[in-house]
Formats: C-alpha cells, sequence, structure tokens
C-alpha cells in the first residue's frame, strides 16, 4: 500500500471510516474485476480520492454501494463497498501511475530492479499496467493519454534539472496528471462546474505527492545515489516545506469554491489528513491540538445538502510543529534504558523471538490475513520476521489517550481552517 494520505482510524470515527473502507475496497475490487487479481497489488490510498470525490459531488441514488463477499483482509467478512465509474476512474488512475513508478524505480536501479532480468520483468508489468490503465479509462470516458505523457515528460525534466531549477519545474508533470483526474470527478458526477477548482485542488495535490515522496526519501536516494527532486536542485528542506503548506492552503481554498452533496469525508482527507500527512515527512507529526489549548463548540462538518465544504479563508496551516502533542508517553521501559526498574544493576534486555521459516511463515500470514490483523489490529507479529508491527487502519500519530472515546480528538477544537471541531 503506498500514498501519503493514510488517515488514523481514531480520527475517522466510525462512521466515516466504513465510508473510507468502502471506498477503499471499492477500489481493490474494481481493479479485480476489470484486470484480474494480481492488478489489486496497485491499491493505494491516494487513488481511492478519485472515488471519494466523485461520491461526494453526486446526487444521492441507488447504485453506488454494493455488497461484496467476504474477504481475508475482512477477516472473512462482507462488507459494503463503493461501485460504478468513481471507483473505475480511480482504478484506471492507480494503474497508470503505479506503472510509471514501476518505471522509475526501473531507471534508478532500485534493489532488485538493479539486476537485469528483474527490470526487464518489471518493464512488462509496468507496461502491461498502463495498457490495462487506459482501456478502464476509456470505459469510463477518461482519456489517458493525458497521464502518460506527464509521466514521459518527466523522465526528460529529470534528466536536465540541475542545481538552480525551480522545484516546480520537476513537479509540473505530477500536478498536470493529478489535476486531470480530479477535474474528472466533475464531470461523471454530473456538476461541470467543480471541474476548475477541482483542477486546482487536483494539481496542488499532486504537487504535495511528488514534495513528500523527495522528502521522504532524501537519505535513501543519498545512501544509494538515486536521483531526488531536492538534492538535484538544491533546494532546502525549508523551501519544501513552504511550497507545502503553500500548497495545503491553495487546496482548502480551492475545495471551498466546489459544491458537493456531502463533502465529509472528502474535507476530512484532503484538508485534515493531508496536513497531518506533510508533519508526518517533515518529522512534525502530532495530534494537531491547538498549542493554547483553545476549545470550543463542535461544529459541522458540512452536512448532506449543504453545498460547500466548510473552510475559513486565510486559516493557519494545520497542524503547525509548535503546540503538537507527540506520541504518547507510557512511562519507562524496564527493557530499555534507564537501569534496572527493580533496583540496580544493567538492565534487562528481553528475548528475541527468531524468525520463523518460510512455510510456517506463510501460514502465519494466512491467519492474520483471516483474523483482519493485518488491517485492524494495533499491533501484530510480523509472519516472517516476528517483529512486531502495526495494523494498516492503525498508523496513529495521534495522542488518543486525550479523551475517553477519541473520535477525531473531539475533546478540543483541533482544526484551525474550519469550524469541524476537527
Amino acid at each position: 500500500m503506498f500514498g501519503i494520505v493514510r488517515p488514523c482510524s481514531h480520527r475517522l470515527g466510525e462512521g466515516l471510516k466504513t465510508q473510507w473502507m468502502a471506498h477503499l475496497c471499492g477500489l481493490c475490487l474494481a481493479l479485480r474485476g476489470d484486470h484480474g487479481q494480481f492488478a489489486r497489488v496497485v491499491t493505494n490510498y491516494d487513488g481511492l480520492l478519485i472515488s471519494v470525490l466523485t461520491e461526494a459531488q453526486a446526487e444521492r441514488a441507488t447504485g453506488w454501494r454494493r455488497t461484496a463477499g467476504p474477504c481475508p483482509l475482512r477477516g472473512m467478512r462482507t462488507a459494503s463497498v463503493a461501485q460504478g465509474e468513481g471507483a473505475r476512474l480511480a482504478a484506471a488512475v492507480s494503474l497508470v501511475l503505479a506503472s510509471a513508478k514501476v518505471r522509475d524505480h526501473v531507471a534508478d536501479g532500485d534493489g532488485l530492479l538493479a539486476r537485469r532480468p528483474v527490470a526487464l520483468a518489471a518493464r512488462r508489468v509496468a507496461a502491461s499496467w498502463g495498457r490495462a490503465g487506459a482501456r478502464t479509462g476509456t470505459a469510463v470516458g477518461f482519456d489517458t493519454a493525458v497521464l502518460v505523457d506527464a509521466v514521459d515528460r518527466q523522465v526528460g525534466i529529470e534528466a536536465l534539472a540541475g542545481p538552480g531549477t525551480p522545484l516546480l519545474t520537476v513537479t509540473e508533470p505530477t500536478e498536470t496528471a493529478t489535476a486531470a483526474a480530479f477535474a474528472y470527478t466533475a464531470v461523471l458526477a454530473g456538476r461541470p462546474g467543480n471541474a476548475a477548482p477541482l483542477a486546482e485542488a487536483g494539481r496542488l495535490f499532486g504537487r504535495l505527492a511528488h514534495l513528500l515522496d523527495a522528502v521522504e526519501d532524501r537519505e535513501t536516494d543519498a545512501a544509494s545515489g538515486a536521483w531526488n527532486p531536492l538534492a538535484a536542485t538544491g533546494t532546502s528542506l525549508t523551501e519544501a516545506r513552504r511550497l507545502a503548506d503553500d500548497a495545503l492552503h491553495g487546496i482548502r481554498l480551492a475545495l471551498r469554491e466546489a459544491e458537493f452533496t456531502d463533502g465529509r469525508l472528502a474535507h476530512v482527507l484532503l484538508v485534515h489528513e493531508l496536513g497531518r500527512s506533510v508533519d508526518r515527512a517533515f518529522g512534525t507529526s502530532g495530534c494537531g491540538h491547538a498549542g493554547d489549548g483553545a476549545h470550543g463548540p463542535h461544529g459541522a462538518l458540512g452536512s448532506p445538502g449543504s453545498g460547500r465544504l466548510l473552510d475559513a479563508p486565510g486559516s493557519a496551516v494545520l497542524l503547525g510543529p509548535e503546540g503538537s502533542f507527540g506520541p504518547p508517553q507510557h512511562g519507562g521501559n524496564p527493557y530499555t534504558g534507564g537501569g534496572n526498574p527493580f533496583g540496580g544493576g544493567p538492565s534487562v534486555q528481553p528475548p528475541n523471538p527468531g524468525k520463523r521459516g518460510f512455510w510456517a511463515g506463510c501460514a502465519a500470514a494466512v491467519g492474520l490475513c483471516c483474523t483482519c490483523k493485518m488491517c485492524c489490529a494495533d499491533q501484530y507479529e510480523g509472519p516472517w520476521s516476528r517483529k512486531k508491527r502495526e495494523g494498516c487502519l492503525n498508523d496513529c500519530d495521534c495522542d488518543c489517550g486525550c479523551c475517553e472515546a477519541c473520535k477525531c480528538c473531539e475533546c478540543c477544537e483541533c482544526c484551525e481552517c474550519c469550524d469541524c471541531g476537527l
């Protein structure tokens, strides 16, 4: 799973989490339905935004959901999942952009892709995904040529970029591709007036995706000698953060100009969670409670039929580093540092569990999938390494101990950009 918008289930609350999962499963099943089981590996957190935006703008009607059969990743439970043109457009975009991502890794010679036979196989898979995305795009009336053109231009731009090249020159192809995808959701939903503001929101989202990927990979790229936009153009982290903050603010302003039937989930993902993604990438992750501890009434997120997403002009950037809460503190760990808690002597180290063999790990992986622990558990043991890992829906970067039943940190007025109370 890749993508920059990875919401914490504690903040989403039960209702929005169910909606988010419906779009995630809908994207996965749309990939399987049109392109087979293997295509499901390109399921990603950002692709489902296309499905979310399409449904948020559409008039309420039947046919947007269907009941899917049991799935190991849902603990063999059925679920209501998104379907229709929004999910298929999300699948098309995910396939084309995943194809581009694979080709980029091949060009950089990352990991196993540095080996010629593996790189050749990866190129064939990428080409297959590109063609599959084009077929699905055509089926819903979206021309993926703009995405392919952006991918092709990206290679040339990176080859010519050097110290002094504006960073936005490097991010432009990604901006163009995501702008086209966001704008087409307005066409699918029957709201052509939303195309312009959503194109702007998509352009800035693409900029953020490119920036955050560069920030998160800068150390590994430096170690491996891979190309990185920040290093190649000589852009500092301070300048990258400024560009990211400007993009966040621009997305909020663009969303205020769009009309939504029910924009609550889109608002949470593109305003709140996107801001937290920026903080996470730049190492300033936190719950987002205001430093002054201000409390206030809980406003509405934008109820169905309210038209516009709630926002306020000139709002401060969500989740700045000042005043954010860090990870919850649970007191001293008796096994790490600080000596023996029982008095004197060296600290005691817990025994490291041995790794599982291949077949034992496979059996453990099946068990984890069937019990839904990989998705929903706060922590589970890796099937082969036996290292502690977090479930993909519990990527919690908030201080969830701040209130009894933490649903988007309802205990205080965290959001400075609107009155929704998140």
